[in-house]
């Protein structure tokens, strides 16, 4: 029978009933119990019967008047519990022997419900008190352990030590003689107040620690941001002397610790002159001392309050503060707006001291008076000639492809392998110098003045770059690096992508397939510009925009081929706004150019060149022609190591397909041919199997050849800069030319480079190109029709014709036509186009670099492109 069945009233002498209802038996003083709380297993739950046992006799009187009564009570109790040991009424085993409280009573003993589940106050509060004190122990061990920085320590440093690519040093560079610590006696009251008013007004006064400006850090952190922001200066000096540049919650902690200790043990004296002496102001100079040596070219203890107040300003960030500009680390930081961020700051810091009292008023009006602009940048022990840009493209690498700080880099003990190959640097070098020297007389010649060349060589499928032209170097007070600078246009070096998107994407009136460089567009000069809807582009005052070539000649419609050729703008502006400019700018960035270098306004000049890359992203770039469409990114190191062990981020970038390989092979037989019978012929002295494209730019401000081989690639550019203010200038006139095109001097430049650099290397040529078959021509190009041959006159002609029967005359030079109206000193520039040239946009707007300021291209943490070699996109 089951056990559930209700069964009537049985005797009250006892049996099986009455045992399990807990009722004493006639042979049992046992009192009954809820199941499982006689210490019965699991498997005797629920048994009719449990043999004699079941009947033990003696025990109290029965407690549960039934069933439901003793589970309601189990429930009360905490629940049954199988194998507790004859609990007292409902008691389970997690709740202990009766009159034995728990250490701590947590779920709650004799609480129903969820107030089970509510821990009391005096749980609470123990709770609470623990943690308190943890935290009191854990300080003091702490702070017993951390011992207190010293600065002579910090003022030990080593050198950043540079390698060829053959594993030969290049340099040392280093800052210890740019390092001296100075008793606090010597460092002027001014430069200490203006730090205190700008960064620690409590500095006098306060423990050492912000409380609050570490509890926004934490909170910047726990919302994913930085931790940096909100230390005084005990703690600044800290993490100068001690602790690594990390923003992470353990080193912020640490910083409180040392902090809290370095404010009870060190006078604020001490801390003062420690924070002053250590830290970095920019430039490689650590110290108070070494940056008035630096930017003033003084003593500290000679430098006035207003010469304090740019220092201190230096501070927040020198690569945003310093005067002469940072584009080498950030495209932000250029030249004019570095000047007037550190104005501003200075001027505030002014305020501040003269409002704190540390200033008096006429000190204060003297100090605002004049700003006191720093010198210059010097060159450095061992940065001179083309080193000097080499190691910037290097240490420019080495911060955006890690985490490495700038201040962290400049302490030392770096040890950088570079891709230069000291032969071929030394080649280029040679080749610049030797033009320079046979063509310039900037002594005597004012339109040969300020005349500057950057050059770049990257190898084809690899992106190495193996050398570099920077400039005239460091000592000579050249500090910018022209094979990385930005606001340099390109001119018609920019057309190859133009052809290579029309190739790749077609025209409008296409469908999408791709055109052979055979179709036909109209070469004429003064010709106005069409939208695919049939309108015209306009100027701002609503009058019709016309595209100019360099010359007037009337080609009339000419191949693709023909047109790069001659470097005639009016096909390829055309042609660019028939593909879509997107596309060309697409193609462009596929082939390596930044597209933070090129010109944001995509108007049809932007197809002839109105933007800016650096020559070594040219060289790149057109390194993906010569590599069948394979591009990879350029790169300068190819390892850096710190105490013994590599540091991360270093390996050779990876190729991709940036193009169809026949695209690419297709741009190469169009670019052999420039120089074989257009505007490079310059360089078929090279002797060997070559392609490259010429360009010159707007009014003549600067001009390009941009070549290469299957071996190398390499660009350089020829420009003329104000040294004042680094705009542009023209260089009509220059080296005794009415114009400079980039199939003079610049193609005479890389010819002597390649010379050198390819000397015993054998000519592999190029791959074939499989002809693109789609021809098509612009919109309203004739349609060829067949007319009757022309018979001879039988009367001598006073000008003889050149064949005895042809059709049409064609309107321009025949495609295989080599030099026969044009050859002269321009190598072999004909007047189609000379190098093609920028002509104004059909808007006023003003395009990047086009006569505008020049500057050294994007290095950015955050991925950011620039005009330069690495964007950080990453990151480059």
């Amino acid at each position: 029978m089951s056990e559930h069945r209700r069964k009537p009233p049985q005797p009250q002498g006892g049996g099986r009933a009455a045992a399990r209802r807990g009722q004493p038996g006639p042979s049992s003083g046992r009192s009954g119990a809820p199941r499982g709380a006689n210490g019965a297993s699991d498997h005797s739950y629920g048994s009719r019967s449990h043999g004699p046992d079941s009947h033990d006799s003696g025990g109290d009187e029965r407690e549960y008047g039934s069933r439901a009564e003793a589970r309601r009570a189990a429930q009360r109790g905490g629940g049954r519990r199988r194998g507790a040991d004859n609990a007292p009424s409902g008691r389970g085993r997690d709740q202990g022997p009766p009159g034995k409280p728990r250490f701590i009573d947590y779920p709650r003993v004799g609480k129903d419900g969820w107030r089970r589940w509510v821990p009391s106050w005096r749980l609470v509060t123990g709770l609470g008190l623990g943690f308190v004190g943890s935290l009191v122990v854990m300080a003091g061990v702490g702070y017993a352990l951390v011992g207190i920085p010293d600065e002579n320590a910090a003022a030990e440093s080593q050198n950043n030590v540079y390698y060829w690519s053959d594993g030969t040093q290049m340099v040392a560079t280093g800052t210890g003689v740019n390092r001296q610590n100075l008793k606090i006696e010597k460092i002027p009251k001014a430069m200490q107040y203006a730090v205190i008013s700008a960064e620690n007004k409590s500095f006098y006064k306060d423990s050492g620690v912000d409380p609050m400006g570490i509890a926004r850090a934490l909170a910047n952190m726990a919302r994913g941001g930085q931790t940096q922001g909100g230390s005084t200066i005990t703690q600044q000096f800290v993490k100068n002397t001690y602790l690594s540049q990390d923003q992470t919650l353990t080193r912020k902690f640490t910083e409180m610790f040392i902090s809290v200790k370095v404010g009870t043990k060190r006078s604020k004296n001490d801390i003062m002159r420690g924070y002053l002496n250590t830290s970095y102001y920019g430039r490689g100079a650590y110290g108070i001392q070494a940056a008035a040596q630096t930017y003033y070219g003084k003593n500290a203890e000679k430098l006035t309050p207003s010469e304090c107040a740019v220092l201190a300003a230096l501070l927040k960030g020198a690569t945003y503060y310093d005067p002469a500009g940072n584009e080498d680390l950030d495209k932000s930081a250029t030249r004019t707006a570095n000047l007037a961020r550190s104005q501003g700051r200075w001027r505030w810091i002014l305020g501040e001291m003269h409002k704190d009292k540390h200033l008096s008023d006429a000190d204060y009006q003297k100090a605002i008076s004049h700003y006191p602009e720093p010198q210059g940048r010097k060159a450095t022990k061992g940065m001179t000639g083309q080193i000097s840009y080499m190691v910037d493209t290097a240490k420019k690498y080495v911060l955006n492809h890690s985490s490495i700080t700038e201040a962290k880099f400049d302490k030392g003990g770096y040890q950088i392998r570079t891709t230069f190959q000291k032969d071929k640097v030394n080649a280029l070098t040679a080749a610049v110098k030797k033009i320079q020297k046979s063509r310039l007389k900037p002594e005597t010649v004012e339109k040969d003045k300020y005349v500057q060349f950057g050059a770049a060589s990257v190898v084809p499928n690899d992106g190495a770059i193996v050398a570099l032209y920077g400039g005239d170097g460091y000592e000579n007070g050249h500090f910018t690096n022209n094979a990385d600078t930005s606001g340099v246009p390109v001119g018609s070096t920019w057309k190859p992508f133009v052809l290579a998107a029309a190739m790749q994407d077609g025209t409008y009136n296409s469908d999408g397939e791709g055109i052979s460089p055979l179709s036909k567009y109209n070469g004429n000069d003064h010709l106005k510009v069409r939208r695919p809807d049939g309108s015209y582009y306009l100027n701002k005052d609503n009058s019709f925009f016309f595209q100019a070539n360099e010359s007037d000649h009337p080609w009339g419609y000419i191949s693709l081929r023909k047109a790069m050729e001659q470097s005639v703008n009016t096909p390829f502006v055309q042609l660019g706004v028939d593909v879509g400019m997107s596309k060309v700018r697409d193609m462009a960035r596929s082939a390596g150019v930044l597209e933070g270098s090129m010109a944001k306004d995509l108007n049809p000049s932007f197809a002839i060149g109105t933007s800016t890359p650096s020559a070594i992203r040219m060289a790149d770039a057109y390194a993906t022609f010569a590599a069948s469409g394979k591009q990879t990114d350029p790169y300068s190191v190819t390892s850096v190591k710190v105490d013994g062990a590599d540091v991360p981020g270093f390996t050779k970038p990876e190729s991709k397909q940036a193009m169809d390989a026949n695209i690419a092979n297709n741009v190469t037989d169009v670019l052999e041919n420039v120089i074989q019978n257009g505007t490079g012929q310059n360089a078929k002295a090279l002797g060997r199997t070559a392609a490259g494209k010429t360009g010159t730019t707007d009014e003549n401000k600067s001009a390009w050849f941009v070549g290469y081989t299957r071996q190398l690639a390499t660009s350089v550019a020829m420009f003329r800069e104000n040294p004042a203010d680094h705009r542009l200038l023209s260089m009509n006139g220059t080296a005794g030319k009415d114009s400079i095109h980039g199939g003079d001097i610049p193609t005479s430049v890389w010819t002597e480079y390649m010379l050198d650099a390819l000397k015993g290397k054998n000519d592999p040529g190029f791959p074939a190109a499989v002809k693109i078959p789609k021809i098509q021509n612009e919109v309203g190009a004739p349609t060829p029709t067949p007319k009757p041959s022309i018979t001879p006159s039988p009367t001598p002609s006073s000008t003889p014709s050149s064949s005895p029967s042809q059709s049409t005359p064609p309107p321009s030079p025949s495609e295989s036509e080599t030099c026969r109206f044009f050859c002269g000193d321009n190598g072999g520039t004909g007047p189609g186009g000379a190098d093609g040239g920028v002509s104004s946009s059909p808007t006023d707007s003003t395009s990047p670099g086009t006569g505008g300021v020049r500057g050294n291209g994007n290095a950015g943490a955050n991925g950011s492109d620039g005009g330069g070699f690495f964007g950080g996109q990453a990151g480059q």
